[in-house]
């Protein structure tokens, strides 16, 4: 296997409270985005959400010459109609454009609403020339009751997807592994939001398919080092588990910049070159495999350690009961009877 990084020795694990307030920074920001955007009188919304999830109307345009999307696009933007969706049909001569609703208190059913999005994109096509030949042939509105679902479903698909992590990782490994694994994996997608509510970046639905890929990309990673912890739990049954941790960190460390870098690398094109197509999706792919890869090295494990070190203060407070252990006690507080520096006697050491 291919090393970039070979006998690193980083006490990431010392760093751990310096990393936690980089967290804790960035989600407070994140959050103060939000609640302060949402409670100010007149102001924007926490999230700029996109027509998939606020609603407007759907206009459908027949062209005797169809210009490209992009040059619709185009269009668009410069009547400030830039967050419009436009899609294709099965018929090459016609094209969906969506507009979100327009004018203050109105919602999408509106007879005015409808009349004032299908007026903004009639606007538009005049300005592509007699020869495109657009002709408007459809209007509909899109509910908000629609937009709330397409926002409940995204939220529940998710929180499902993070409850199959917790219970995968925790068959696999222990719970407290799955339970860091998943505060990471949360940490990543709030972390994202966070900069989608600072920067105003529009929410579509296929951000949140790019939130989605950020979980099991980031899941992924954490897995890979978890697993290397285990393996060395079972070889150096002596040492520490935050020295162990340390070292899985470490020797996973050329294998985790290599996968993240190229995974960067392809996502910070799709940024430049997308277009505007993609570009909530490459955003949210460009600071979630950041923070994810952040998050791996820096915050899954000194959260498993942490928590770890709990579960074994607790079996070792229950070594002082009565001597009627169940075989199941024993076994739990012989796996790791040294789990940090401070509790390991110094005739143990290696």
């Amino acid at each position: 296997m291919i090393q970039l990084l070979k006998d690193v020795n980083v006490d990431w694990l010392a760093r751990r409270r310096i990393f936690i307030f980089i967290s804790v920074a960035l989600l407070l920001a994140g959050l103060a985005s939000a609640v302060g955007r949402q409670l100010t009188p007149g102001g924007t919304d926490a999230f700029n959400l996109g027509v998939d999830f606020k609603g407007g109307t759907v206009v459908t345009v027949r062209f005797k010459q169809r210009p490209s999307d992009d040059a619709i696009r185009s269009a668009l933007s410069q009547n400030n109609l830039g967050d419009s969706i436009v899609q294709s049909t099965d018929r090459a001569d016609e094209v969906l454009i969506k507009v979100a609703q327009q004018g203050a208190g109105s919602t999408p059913q509106d007879a005015a609403q409808v009349d004032a999005g299908r007026s903004r994109v009639a606007s538009v096509l005049a300005n592509l020339g007699p020869q495109a030949g657009a002709e408007i042939v459809g209007t509909e509105a899109v509910g908000a009751v629609a937009g709330v679902a397409l926002r409940n479903q995204a939220v529940t698909a998710t929180l499902l997807a993070l409850v199959g992590i917790l219970v995968y990782i925790s068959m696999r490994f222990e719970w407290t592994y799955g339970a860091a694994a998943v505060i990471a994996v949360f940490h990543d997608v709030l972390v994202t939001l966070g900069f989608f509510s600072i920067f105003q970046w529009e929410v579509s639905l296929t951000v949140i398919a790019a939130l989605l890929t950020l979980v099991g990309f980031s899941v992924n990673d954490t897995i890979v080092t978890f697993d290397r912890i285990r393996e060395n739990l079972r070889l150096n049954r002596r040492e520490s588990l935050y020295k162990i941790a340390n070292d899985a960190v470490n020797q996973t460390l050329s294998r985790t910049v290599i996968t993240a870098g190229l995974v960067f690398l392809s996502v910070l094109a799709l940024v430049l070159f997308g277009g505007e197509v993609l570009r909530g999706f490459s955003l949210a792919l460009f600071v979630g495999v950041i923070v994810g890869t952040y998050s791996t090295i820096a915050i899954a494990a000194p959260i498993m350690v942490w928590w770890q070190q709990r579960v074994e203060a607790g079996n070792a407070a229950g070594r002082t009961l009565p001597a009627k252990a169940t075989p199941t006690s024993r076994r739990v507080t012989t796996t790791r009877s040294n789990v940090a520096p401070r509790n390991r006697p110094s005739a143990t050491r290696s």
